[in-house]
């Protein structure tokens, strides 16, 4: 029996699995970052987050290289993705990727001190110590738009509200 054409004929055939953005990032502690410079290298790395609304909230540290790009205000994309060790098909691991513009919220605003709470209670007493170092900033992530996979076949666009515009059934696969 040939498993190949079993196994393409069953991606081809698969129907979209119902999206489940919130859960994705519900899951995630972290979020995968991508940013570029001002001469357009890019970077990528992480950091943990919390949300609020549909806004995303990053501790960083101008140490970093993705810090001062997000703090000069470049656009700015993040992707929540299902741990490896979870997926049941590596080509198809559950991910939202978002674009976003960063702002950098001040230093002890209401903002700021909600924020910093919402962090520490996310991720611990370590917030207390960074948060007041003088390198760390705090910036919002404010989505634009996305894009919401959750195996072969189904693919979505997503708004700035984190909400599922539609189903990416548009572009077909094709086989050589």
């Amino acid at each position: 029996m040939d498993h190949t054409n079993t196994q393409d004929e069953s991606q081809r055939k698969a129907k979209p699995v119902a999206p489940k953005v919130k859960e994705l990032i519900e899951r995630s502690k972290s979020v995968v970052l991508a940013t570029v410079d001002r001469e357009g290298n890019p970077n990528s790395s992480y950091a943990p987050f919390v949300q609020d609304g549909h806004t995303f909230y990053i501790l960083v540290s101008f140490m970093a290289r993705h810090t001062k790009n997000l703090a000069e205000g470049r656009k700015a994309s993040v992707m929540f993705i299902e741990d490896e060790s979870a997926t049941k098909q590596i080509y198809a691991r559950e991910r939202l990727t978002i674009e976003a513009v960063p702002s950098q919220i001040e230093r002890d605003s209401e903002k700021w001190i909600q924020v910093i709470a919402n962090l520490k209670e996310a991720h611990g007493k370590v917030v207390d110590v960074i948060s007041d170092m003088g390198d760390f900033i705090l910036i919002a992530l404010q989505p634009v738009k996305g894009a919401y996979v959750n195996g072969f076949g189904s693919a979505y666009f997503v708004s700035e509200n984190l909400e599922i515009i539609e189903h990416r059934n548009d572009v077909n696969h094709q086989s050589k």
